[in-house]
């Protein structure tokens, strides 16, 4: 036999099922913004020090030919 008592408290389950997907999406979709910018600034970071290093090669050419 059916419980039809319990047939009442479907609406609410339905609702508390959607809030929990709703949270879940958001908590993922904020751990992947959060690894993105992360990768980013690792990216940023390695780009300066390429320039930087770019940047002092001629530097170090001219001290070299200078000591010749």
């Amino acid at each position: 036999m059916i419980n039809w008592k319990a047939l009442d408290n479907i609406p609410l389950l339905f609702y508390i099922l959607a809030l929990k997907t709703l949270l879940l999406c958001l908590a993922f979709a904020g751990v992947k913004i959060y690894q993105s910018r992360k990768v980013e600034e690792a990216l940023k970071k390695e780009q300066a020090e390429r320039r930087t290093r770019l940047a002092q090669q001629p530097q170090e050419l001219i001290d070299n030919l200078k000591e010749d």
